[in-house]
């Protein structure tokens, strides 16, 4: 509640320290919430808030919280870390997950019901590669829509940087379905408002899927 500011005033400092006794109690009955505290730790290190900013630091927090895919552990911790690895450079994707499509589309339902919207995104681009315009068309829209990151960031327990990321990604493939009428009515005007808004959330992002657009044409 002190590093999200939920129901007072926001102290990321003394919320790290509270998450830092947690995961250092020895106490029995403060045991299952070691994980928890320390997927939120590794999110202050992370996130540079109240905390040194180190990736190192974070993997380490999240590994331990992951507890090898411990179900008990944190699912939040195993979550992120499979983000982790897939959108660091140079990629770890041995670490993230093994290729199996029809498992990784499932994660990415479960995610997506949960408020992820990183997954969401994801979503959206596997409907809209898979030619389901109808579907990535509609759900596009209304994650490229979201408004108030922060708020969503505190109700979801997201990085804000992955939910930027998730809408830019959205507002991208709303656009292209707006600009080739894919799935509803071509509308250049829309399109150009949404490719806007997708450079506005995250450059990089945008920038990289405009580059794949003229290197493959989807």
């Amino acid at each position: 509640m002190y590093y999200d500011g939920l129901g007072t005033q926001p102290d990321t400092k003394k919320g790290v320290a509270f998450m830092k006794q947690i995961v250092t109690s020895r106490c029995p009955k403060a045991g299952h919430l070691r994980f928890a505290a320390a997927y939120n730790l590794g999110r202050a290190h992370y996130e540079g808030q109240g905390a040194p900013r180190s990736d190192t630091e974070a993997e380490r927090l999240w590994l331990f919280a992951a507890d090898n895919g411990n179900p008990k552990a944190s699912v939040k911790a195993q979550s992120i870390l499979g983000v982790y690895y897939s959108t660091k450079e140079p990629k770890e994707l041995g670490k993230a997950v093994t290729r199996d499509a029809e498992a990784a589309l499932e994660c990415l339902h479960q995610a997506a019901q949960r408020g992820n919207v990183y997954a969401q995104a994801h979503l959206v681009e596997y409907y809209y590669r898979n030619k389901l315009y109808t579907k990535a068309a509609s759900f596009s829209k209304r994650v490229a829509d979201y408004s108030n990151i922060p708020r969503i960031a505190a109700l979801t327990d997201c990085l804000p940087t992955y939910i930027a990321k998730g809408m830019a990604i959205a507002a991208f493939y709303h656009a292209r379905c707006l600009h080739l009428g894919l799935g509803l009515n071509k509308d250049e005007v829309a399109a150009r408002r949404y490719y806007s808004r997708a450079c506005e959330l995250d450059p990089a992002t945008a920038a990289e899927l405009h580059a794949e657009v003229i290197e493959q044409r989807i």
